[in-house]
């Protein structure tokens, strides 16, 4: 027989060695391994680690330490100067009290001064320190966001590993189950049972099948290394979602309720509404420049110098009280009480637009969950019809009321079901948690409920690819078959 396209050559070492890269990734199965990481353990490395969460902690530490700065001002202020000079005077007749020979005279001099001051009423102050602890608490409410969403990028990610190598399983198994069928095709076509059309047929089935087995491989890499951004970690392996997981509308099933919710404890909306509150403040700053200042000083002055004509030190001091009145600064203040008012107004239209999007993403999210519940079943359900479209397609293609394409197109969407069943389970996690999370509820105890409907049974494993390799599937399910025609 004369060899067809089908056939390869014996594959040289490197091809080999793609192959056992391949191994690195995914995962192949199953007992003696170490324990796998689960989803708790995981969301706890983000949170020591995520550098995004590292940075809000770090600006809610300078934040906060912007009250101690603004506060100082009105704390006692004490200072000291002193100064020694060299004098040197050129004379141009003599005076009483120098007897340079030379007509100049030259003399060290010393001084030191202390002042102290205490702020008896500074308005100005005071109400910056009001701001300064007005944005500690929009800081708060910024890292508190931050904080929610690095857990739902954590478990977004982690879960997407999960959904990747589910599909990857299937579209293992569908190549599998073409490459099957593309055997018996080309057995039938060399006893003369078909035509080669059919063989074309199954061969292209096979070669798309194949390609959704590469991208599936791609997306499972896509998603470990998303993970590992976000934790600073790579992991051998991690727990699978069980697959009765169970699946049902939000608690409590009222949108109006997760609404509510959203507006006391949404992070980005509390922000947007210590915004307001730090606005206002500032408005209070600007109108304070209208009023006076008053210190309580103490001074005390000492001088001194070597001047043989000088027999006497001069030293004095100080204690009262100042008070200054702004009256005409240029119009500074009353610009200043505009521009902190329009800052006002601005910091209120963006509190009502943050509040509007949480209410739309409360909806949106809520009626997604509510739909992926419904979804889930369907998905389910189609599996088991499409099973059973496939048992049938598959006895009339053996009794002739069938053709090859028929069988093929069942196998892919028996397949395509079981990708898409596994598609929507993990929508409907990722968005109830994402409900949470618009709704401010989102911390480490919702993540702990979730975790428990994780197992360690059939864990997903991962492995470190060799220096310059790649990651690729650890099986070498696909090899194209070795058919003649």
């Amino acid at each position: 027989m004369t060899p067809s396209r089908l056939d390869t050559p014996a594959r040289p070492a490197r091809v080999m060695f793609r192959r056992k890269l391949i191994g690195a990734m995914v995962a192949a199965m199953l007992a003696g391994q170490a324990q796998a990481a689960d989803l708790l353990a995981i969301t706890r490395d983000a949170l020591d680690n995520n550098s995004e969460l590292a940075s809000a902690r770090a600006t809610a530490n300078s934040v906060e330490e912007g009250r101690s700065v603004e506060r100082a001002d009105l704390l006692p202020q004490v200072n000291a100067s002193g100064e020694v000079a060299y004098n040197h005077i050129f004379e141009s007749q003599s005076q009483a009290g120098f007897s340079g020979t030379n007509g100049d005279d030259s003399y060290a001099s010393y001084g030191l001064n202390l002042q102290a001051t205490q702020a008896l009423y500074d308005a100005v102050n005071s109400r910056e320190v009001g701001v300064a602890e007005r944005r500690i608490d929009q800081q708060t409410y910024v890292q508190a966001s931050t904080e929610q969403q690095v857990l739902i990028d954590t478990a977004s990610a982690y879960f997407d590993i999960l959904r990747a190598y589910e599909i990857l399983e299937a579209r293992q198994a569908q190549e599998r189950a073409i490459g099957r069928q593309l055997e018996q095709a080309q057995e039938q076509f060399d006893v003369g049972l078909i035509a080669i059309t059919e063989v074309e047929e199954a061969r292209a089935s096979f070669d798309q099948s194949r390609a959704d087995r590469i991208a599936a491989e791609s997306d499972l890499q896509v998603a470990f290394e998303s993970l590992e951004r976000l934790t600073g970690k790579r992991y051998d392996s991690i727990e699978r979602l069980q697959e009765d997981l169970p699946i049902s509308l939000p608690e409590p099933a009222s949108r109006d309720a997760w609404i509510d919710m959203a507006l006391e404890s949404n992070p980005e909306v509390l922000a947007e509404q210590a915004g307001v509150e730090v606005a206002r403040e500032e408005v209070s700053v600007a109108r304070a420049g209208h009023l006076p200042q008053v210190n309580a000083f103490a001074n005390y002055a000492y001088s001194d110098s070597d001047n043989d004509a000088v027999t006497n030190y001069d030293s004095n001091s100080q204690v009262g009280i100042s008070a200054s009145v702004p009256i005409y600064v240029g119009g500074r203040t009353s610009a200043s009480i505009r521009q902190s008012t329009y800052s006002l107004e601005a910091s209120q239209y963006d509190f009502e637009s943050q509040r509007r999007e949480a209410i739309l993403q409360v909806r949106s999210l809520y009626t997604q969950v509510s739909n992926d519940v419904s979804t889930v079943a369907a998905r389910k359900q189609a599996i088991v019809s499409n099973q059973s479209a496939l048992d049938a397609t598959r006895a009339g293609y053996e009794v002739g009321t069938r053709n090859i394409v028929d069988v093929l197109n069942a196998e892919q969407s028996l397949y395509d079901a079981i990708a898409d069943h596994a598609d929507a389970r993990y929508d409907y996690v990722v968005d109830l948690l994402s409900l949470r999370r618009q709704a401010g509820l989102l911390d480490e105890n919702a993540i702990a409920e979730v975790n428990g409907y994780l197992v360690g049974e059939g864990q997903v494993n991962f492995t470190l690819p060799e220096q310059g390799g790649t990651y690729e599937a650890a099986t070498d399910i696909g090899e194209r078959p070795q058919l003649q025609q």
